[in-house]
């Protein structure tokens, strides 16, 4: 523990950057969504024949979201299928199998980025960049669109009118993630992040009696690639081994960086949050909720990595267990990037979370099954208001009087849809998992038996509904059953929450505005705020914990028993 204060300082440092950015950014995001209209948006709407000024009602931009998403589904398959055919491909690396190509094209239009490939031995240049990066910026935007969305809704009042999906999209992409994204990726560049369309080096060993006599060095435009990855919360990596590979992820300062352009967006949405619906307050409260979440589990999993292995310690042996770990990172960077990557359900890696101690990976596990601190691009912030909702609800029938939110009445398909949107993945979980565990598809691709196996099974599905991507690397993800199940859950678990969502949006927007109770609980004290972090956890753990027993909790006490 030599280390701890210049750890501790690192994180300070995190979250004092990170707050510094939250109202900066988040003050700049709500004027590009405010604006009537911004330099070059007039000209790209006359092209593509938009109406920027007609605006939609919940079901109009839910249509159009989904359909615009399908679309880029359709597209990415097809780039998949026929890469072998295209240019920008050095390799001569040949298609995808069809399911590969389904599963990696709902992945990446979903915001998931589940990669059951390894990019530097399989997809092309132009596949990654025209496909994988292109879908890196629209599915970031999607998730942002669907906050502005709901904001409109719950601050208009009698009218059927949500916004206009394409100008949301426009305004999301080119004034907020592109900018943002150039000066990262110069950034990186700087860090030794490599971008470059040069066909793989081969070079000779230094020592040709270990392993053969040369070796292939990957090469391609991965800073590009990179920023976005990270900025919109998507995770997929250009190499198999993600952000550990020095390609991606060279030195200690480009891992810190990485980790505030993955909380950036979603940390600042709350200042957004509170500046277009006239609650700054409550945008506070909202970041404050997210950040003790956060904090928590940041405390416990540097706890947890920097626990020795029982069996070592058994035989004398001291000192942090850091087998999945990156030395170049050590246990701060590893524990900062790993908390970092589940709560903005990023799903990128700097290490191994198959190989870390059980409770260290139960971490992330839990964190991505929460989804909303700070949860991904959009997604976070949506996720939150739907357990918002349930909370107020809960609250105004605690106290006898007709359940509000935001000064608007809460009724039963208001309920509906926010129960919906917070359960959706839950379900989802549970349900694939049991089939996976249950079926010889399933349980022929574990590589760990016992309750180390069902951790990654349930892993796989906690990260594929909850649109994060990550994955403990010992379950064989390439087969034609986890490849569809997976594919499945990315795509229920994205939509089905979006669009109820939308429909709630649709449903505040027609109410009338209310008078604050004095007798209901104000959204902005503290003690909703403590009421919102014991739902949410109250939520999740009766949902998860029965699961969880039997893997990585089981695995822990197997593990401290000798057994």
């Amino acid at each position: 523990m030599q280390t701890l204060i210049p750890d501790v300082l690192t994180f300070v440092v995190f979250l004092v950057l990170l707050s510094l950015i939250r109202p900066l950014l988040g003050e700049y995001m709500a004027r590009v969504f405010s604006a009537k209209l911004l330099p070059g948006e007039a000209l790209i709407c006359k092209v593509l024949g938009i109406d920027p000024q007609k605006e939609m009602n919940w079901k109009e931009y839910a249509f159009h979201l989904l359909s615009f998403n399908i679309l880029g589904m359709v597209v990415l398959f097809l780039l998949l299928v026929f890469q072998g055919y295209l240019p920008l491909n050095p390799q001569g690396f040949g298609g995808f199998s069809w399911n590969l190509a389904l599963n990696t094209a709902v992945s990446f239009t979903t915001n998931t980025n589940w990669q059951a490939y390894s990019g530097e031995n399989t997809i092309s240049y132009l596949s990654q960049m025209m496909g994988l990066a292109v879908q890196n910026f629209l599915s970031a935007s999607t998730g942002i669109v669907v906050v502005l969305a709901l904001l409109r809704g719950i601050t208009r009042a009698e009218t059927p009118y949500i916004g206009n999906f394409w100008v949301d999209i426009t305004r999301a992409t080119l004034y907020v993630l592109l900018p943002i994204s150039v000066f990262g990726a110069i950034f990186l560049v700087s860090q030794g992040v490599i971008q470059n369309l040069d066909p793989y080096v081969k070079v000779k060993l230094l020592d040709p009696a270990f392993g053969g006599k040369e070796q292939i060095i990957p090469m391609g435009p991965v800073a590009s690639q990179e920023v976005i990855k990270l900025l919109g919360t998507n995770g997929g990596g250009f190499f198999g081994a993600n952000s550990a590979h020095p390609f991606e992820n060279p030195t200690p300062l480009s891992n810190f960086f990485e980790c505030l352009l993955m909380l950036m967006i979603p940390a600042s949405l709350t200042y957004t949050f509170g500046k277009l619906t006239g609650r700054r307050r409550l945008g506070l409260v909202l970041y404050g909720v997210m950040l003790a979440i956060f904090v928590s589990a940041l405390i416990f999993e540097y706890l947890y990595m920097s626990k020795p292995h029982p069996d070592f310690a058994r035989m004398g042996i001291e000192g942090p267990y850091v087998e999945g770990q990156e030395t170049r990172f050590g246990i701060s960077g590893s524990a900062l990037f790993g908390v970092v990557t589940d709560s903005a359900e990023t799903g990128a890696v700097n290490g191994m979370f198959d190989s870390y101690l059980p409770l260290a990976g139960m971490i992330p596990l839990m964190l991505m099954a929460l989804g909303v601190a700070f949860g991904g691009v959009g997604a976070g912030l949506y996720g939150m208001i739907a357990y918002m909702i349930i909370s107020a609800f809960i609250a105004g029938l605690m106290v006898g009087r007709v359940p509000e939110f935001l000064q608007k009445k809460l009724y039963p398909r208001d309920m509906w849809a926010s129960v919906i949107a917070a359960l959706t993945s839950t379900f989802l979980i549970l349900f694939l998992s049991s089939v996976a565990l249950k079926t010889k598809a399933g349980t022929t691709s574990i590589l760990n038996p016992g309750p180390h196996g069902i951790t990654e099974v349930l892993y796989a599905y906690t990260s594929t509904a909850n649109n994060n991507g990550s994955a403990f690397a010992g379950l064989n993800a390439n087969t034609i059953f986890y490849n569809l199940s997976t594919a499945f859950a990315m795509f229920v678990g994205r939509y089905v929450p979006i669009v109820a969502l939308l429909f709630l949006a649709g449903s505040f927007s027609h109410k009338k505005t209310v008078p604050q109770s004095p007798h209901n609980l104000r959204e902005d004290s503290l003690v909703f705020a403590i009421w919102l972090i014991f739902v949410i956890l109250l939520i999740n753990v009766l949902g998860l914990f029965p699961a969880l027993s039997m893997g990585p909790v089981l695995e822990h006490f197997l593990l401290y028993a000798g057994n």
